[in-house]
């Protein structure tokens, strides 16, 4: 069997299997197996495979038609510049978010030394970015689970990007922070069962799962801005929330694909 042809029968297996992406995913997770980038999956379709490639293939395959999600599978996955690691301990981190970090930046751009608390770090990815994009950063991130501050532990080492990172929750957000970012669990639990299996049988619920979050973290905030990550439907709901609480210059942000995604405001 050839680069090529293992290629097109996996393919045609994660589509049968109702995998989004199908080809996509084929083409990192043969990358992976193999050594090769996408590129060279085609410059080098002809190669045949030896039997030990084959069994690798096949197996990273198999995964993925249990709807295993590829970010596990590969155990890795990019974020803006980096590249985390990642694992059934925390969430994969999304391309969505990757706009909450563009607004943090922007908001702290031009102050040399600002004070920012991530509520919620899971596997690192909007702290990490955010120290590493803004070198005078002094940032602090919480989490609730102790497997999650490992995994972000795990990420920062492996980075060299010096963050604070401690157990922690929704009450830390009562400092004195220029800045207190969040991608809280906003899925309604009448939701949940509606989730891609790859979202509802992998990754942590507890991660996912939540209501009134998003207000219950503005609440605390007791000075500079607020940036939160919010699910389909939710923006202006929780736009309101922060006017009604006496945040000004309340702003909702679009992510890549037009949905409603970062509300901000600063606390008056």
């Amino acid at each position: 069997m050839t680069v090529g042809e293992i290629l097109r029968t996996a393919t045609a297996f994660l589509d049968a299997k109702g995998v989004e992406s199908p080809r996509l995913d084929a083409e990192l997770l043969l990358g992976s197996a193999l050594g090769l980038t996408r590129i060279q999956l085609y410059t080098e379709h002809d190669r045949p495979l030896a039997a030990g490639e084959v069994d690798a293939v096949r197996e990273l395959v198999r995964r993925r038609g249990c709807r295993e999600p590829t970010p596990y599978i590969l155990g890795e996955w990019g974020f803006r510049r980096l590249t985390l690691k990642v694992d059934g301990r925390a969430l994969i981190p999304r391309p969505e978010t990757e706009v909450v970090v563009e607004r943090c930046l922007a908001l702290v751009d031009g102050v040399a030394t600002p004070r920012v608390l991530d509520v919620g770090v899971g596997s690192g990815a909007i702290a990490l970015a955010s120290a590493d994009e803004h070198p005078g950063a002094r940032v602090t991130a919480v989490d609730a689970s102790p497997d999650a501050l490992a995994l972000a532990r795990e990420n920062a080492a492996r980075l060299g990007i010096d963050v604070e990172l401690r157990e922690g929750g929704i009450a830390d957000a009562a400092g004195e922070w220029d800045l207190v970012v969040s991608n809280p669990p906003y899925v309604l639990p009448s939701e949940y069962d509606a989730l891609q299996p790859e979202i509802r049988e992998w990754e942590p619920r507890v991660a996912l799962v939540g209501t009134g979050l998003h207000e219950e973290l503005a609440r605390r905030v007791t000075r500079g801005w607020l940036v939160l990550e919010v699910g389909d439907g939710q923006a202006p709901g929780v736009a309101d929330a922060l006017r009604t609480l006496g945040y000004v210059e309340v702003t909702v942000t679009r992510d890549l694909a037009g949905r409603e995604r970062v509300v901000e405001g600063r606390r008056a």
